[in-house]
C-alpha cells in the first residue's frame, strides 16, 4: 500500500469531467488534491462496522454479571480476552419497537424502527455515517450477508441488497469493470436513461393512483432514487485509480468459500472489510451472519443444525451447549477481526482499530421464547473517535428493582433470568442511544436518532 497516496494518484478534475461529458458533476475526490492536502484529509479517517448474530445467544453462558472494570468475561465471550482493553461488553439494552416482534428485529437492530404492519422503517445507522463518509470513498457503503438480507435500510426506508460471494465482494472494490472503463461507462449511463424513463412513466401513472398505490410506488421510487445514485457515483469513480492490492491480500480475499466451511468464510468477509478499511476504499460496512431463520450450520465444530434449530432447544442440553459452542465460534472470528484491525497499520502508521469503531451482537437475546431485551452487544475499537474501553457498561444494574441474572441450574432462577431477556429491567435503556454516541463520533451532526432518549458515554 506504500503508493496509495503517491502522486501517481492524482488526476486533473477538468481532464476527468470531459471524459465523462455532461452527464454529471463529479465531486472533488481526494485523489485529486496536492499530495499533502491529500495526506492531511485522510490522516485519520473514521470508520465502522457492524456484525449480527442471529437468533439471541445462550443467554446462560454469555452474561457478563459484574459491571465496571472487574468484570469477569463469561465463556462465551472468552475468546476476547486478549483484546480485554479495546473493547466494552455492554448489557441491558433495547429496541422498544422491535420488543415482542421475535423474528423481525434483525430489521430494526440499526434503525431503532418500530415494527408493525402500518410502520415502515427508517434509515440504518450505517447509512447515516455513509451520508458523511461516502464523499471521500469509491464505496458509500459495503454489505455483506451469508444468508437473506443485509443490515442496512436507506432514509425512505428500503433495505439495500447485500454481496454472498467472496469474489464478487472483492470485485466490486478492486478489480476494473469487465469490458474496460467505456464499455462500463456506456453500460452506466444506459442504466441511468432506464431509471429515468422509468421515472418519468411513474409520474404520468400517479394521477391515476389511490393511497394505497401511491404508497407502494413510493417504495419504489425510493428504489429507483437509490440505484440512481449509485450508478451515477460509479460512473462519476470510474476514471480514479483502483488502490493497489498486494499479492497476498488477493490471495486472501478474492476467493469463493462454501458455506461448509464456515471459519473459513467469515474470516475472509473480515479480512475484505479490512482492505476496504486499509484501502480507504469504503468507511462503513455491515455484515450478516445470516438472518434468524436461516443461520447456517457449522459442521467444521461438529453443529449440523442450523442456529435457529439450536436456539430452541426446548432445555435439551445438547442443543444448549452446541448453541454456547456456536455462540462462542462466532466470537471467535470476531476477535479474528479485531486482532487483523489491530496488526494492519492506517494510513498515519496507527492501527487500523484505534480509527474503527465494531459493533458486534444481536437484535434477540433469548431464541426460545424470542426475547428480545438486554440485547448482547459488544463495542470494540475507536480510541481515535474517542472510545475509551475495559469495562463492562451494565444497564440491567442501573435499574430500579433490579435483583441480579439469576443464573445457574435452578429452574425458578433460570426462568427469572430468561424473563429478564423479553421484559427491559430499564425500560430507558434504548438501544439507538448507543447507536446516536456512535453515529456522532463518525461525525454525523445530529442529536436524534431513532428512538434515542439519552446520550450514553463510553
Amino acid at each position: 500500500m506504500s503508493n496509495y497516496l503517491s502522486q501517481s494518484w492524482l488526476i486533473d478534475r477538468r481532464h476527468a469531467l470531459r471524459a465523462m461529458g455532461s452527464l454529471i458533476s463529479l465531486p472533488l475526490l481526494e485523489c485529486m488534491l496536492p499530495l499533502r492536502a491529500a495526506e492531511k484529509e485522510t490522516a485519520a479517517p473514521r470508520r465502522s462496522a457492524f456484525i449480527y448474530l442471529a437468533n439471541g445467544v445462550h443467554s446462560l453462558n454469555y452474561q457478563i454479571t459484574t459491571p465496571g472494570k472487574d468484570y469477569q468475561l463469561s465463556r462465551s465471550l472468552m475468546p476476547l480476552e486478549k483484546h480485554r482493553q479495546v473493547i466494552t461488553p455492554i448489557s441491558g439494552l433495547h429496541h422498544p419497537g422491535a420488543l415482542s416482534h421475535h423474528h423481525n428485529c434483525i430489521s430494526v437492530w440499526l434503525t431503532g424502527g418500530k415494527l408493525g404492519p402500518s410502520d415502515r422503517n427508517t434509515i440504518s445507522v450505517d447509512q447515516k455515517m455513509a451520508e458523511v463518509t461516502a464523499q471521500h470513498t469509491r464505496v458509500a457503503s459495503m454489505e455483506v450477508a451469508i444468508t437473506q438480507d443485509s443490515l442496512a435500510w436507506t432514509a425512505d426506508g428500503v433495505r439495500l441488497p447485500a454481496m454472498r460471494r467472496c469474489s464478487e465482494i472483492f470485485a466490486s472494490m478492486f478489480e476494473e469493470p469487465k469490458g474496460g472503463k467505456a464499455a462500463q461507462r456506456r453500460a452506466l449511463r444506459r442504466k441511468g436513461s432506464v431509471l429515468d424513463a422509468n421515472l418519468a412513466e411513474v409520474r404520468r401513472l400517479e394521477k391515476k393512483m389511490g393511497s394505497a398505490d401511491k404508497g407502494r410506488m413510493d417504495q419504489y421510487l425510493s428504489s429507483i432514487r437509490e440505484a440512481e445514485i449509485r450508478t451515477r457515483r460509479a460512473d462519476a469513480w470510474l476514471d480514479t485509480p483502483l488502490p493497489v492490492v498486494s499479492d497476498a491480500d488477493r490471495k486472501r480475499t478474492n476467493r469463493d468459500i462454501a458455506t461448509t466451511m464456515a471459519g473459513d468464510y467469515f474470516r475472509t468477509v473480515y479480512d475484505l472489510m479490512v482492505l476496504a478499511f486499509q484501502t480507504d476504499v469504503t468507511r462503513v460496512a455491515t455484515f450478516s451472519m445470516g438472518g434468524e431463520g436461516d443461520a447456517i450450520a457449522i459442521p467444521e465444530i461438529g453443529i449440523t443444525e442450523s442456529r435457529h434449530q439450536l436456539s430452541h432447544h426446548g432445555g435439551d442440553a445438547g442443543y444448549m451447549e452446541k448453541l454456547t459452542m456456536y455462540d462462542t465460534f462466532a466470537v471467535e472470528q470476531f476477535s479474528y477481526f479485531l486482532t487483523r484491525l489491530a496488526e494492519t497499520n492506517d494510513l498515519n502508521g496507527k492501527p487500523l482499530l484505534d480509527s474503527t469503531m465494531a459493533l458486534f451482537g444481536s437484535g434477540m437475546c433469548y431464541g426460545h421464547s424470542h426475547g428480545n431485551a438486554n440485547l448482547p452487544l459488544v463495542l470494540a475499537g475507536g480510541s481515535d473517535l474517542g472510545l475509551k474501553h475495559g469495562s463492562h457498561l451494565d444497564f440491567n444494574q442501573s435499574a430500579d428493582g433490579f435483583k441480579g441474572y439469576a443464573l445457574g441450574a435452578d429452574g425458578a432462577l433460570t426462568t427469572a433470568h430468561y424473563q429478564l431477556c423479553s421484559r427491559p429491567a430499564n425500560p430507558n435503556a434504548h438501544m439507538s442511544n448507543l447507536l446516536l454516541m456512535m453515529a456522532q463520533r463518525m461525525g454525523v451532526e445530529i442529536d436524534q436518532f431513532g428512538d434515542s432518549n439519552k446520550m450514553i458515554e463510553v
